[in-house]
């Protein structure tokens, strides 16, 4: 497997589709504000956009298609397989949408990092968008978090936060939060490869001390 992009721990990133967290993550490294080194990309789809953007970017791409195996367990243990060959120091979910199982969750705790469109705890799971508005919520945004067996229940690190705008639909709340995630995720990933950022006794540690809170970023006006 060659180099990969950038330089600083190796780090891949996990995919299901479009990759445009992916992409934002690529020109933060392009551009020399984020010292990873991207060793591969690796996606559950053979087709999913986010290896094109990795190809083109000179990253070495991984599949690892469910489809293809006979069971759900013979899946995770050739992705399992594929992440101990790649052996990264940090691993990225960006837009992944298998649930992982524990003992890969566990291999890499403390080093592995996911965004989830919603102000967590509030709206874990699926179909974020949708269910804030349903709820008549104030606020909505996203949350990057260290990840735990428990689904979308690790440690918050950061959020960023846009108000809910009278007229919003899904489109336009999920076009301004994402922004967002460009924004957010590229930083903690970097607070994390360079030791600023770590994991202790189940809690979030930014420059030595716990985080009691995310750190909290709002929509500029």
């Amino acid at each position: 497997m060659s180099k990969g992009l950038g330089a600083g721990p190796a780090t891949v990133v996990l995919v299901s589709g479009s990759g445009t967290n992916l992409q934002a993550i690529i020109d933060q490294v392009q551009q020399g504000h984020l010292r990873v080194r991207l060793v591969a990309v690796l996606s559950d789809v053979p087709d999913a956009y986010g290896l094109q953007r990795a190809q083109a970017a000179g990253i070495p791409t991984v599949t690892v298609n469910y489809k293809a195996y006979p069971d759900r367990p013979s899946a995770e243990r050739a992705l399992a397989a594929e992440l101990a060959a790649i052996d990264p120091a940090i691993v990225v979910l960006a837009g992944f949408m298998r649930i992982l199982p524990d003992a890969i969750v566990q291999a890499y705790q403390g080093r592995m990092l996911n965004v989830h469109p919603s102000l967590l705890p509030r709206f874990r799971g699926l179909h974020t968008y949708e269910r804030v508005l349903e709820a008549g919520d104030a606020w909505h945004g996203t949350t990057v978090h260290f990840v735990v067996p428990e689904l979308d229940a690790g440690p918050a690190i950061i959020q960023y936060r846009v108000a809910v705008k009278p007229t919003e639909d899904i489109a336009s709340l999920r076009e301004r939060v994402q922004r967002g995630e460009y924004l957010v995720y590229p930083q903690a990933i970097g607070w994390l490869a360079s030791g600023r950022l770590t994991l202790r006794d189940g809690q979030a540690w930014l420059d030595d001390n716990p985080l009691a809170a995310p750190v909290q970023v709002d929509e500029a006006h």
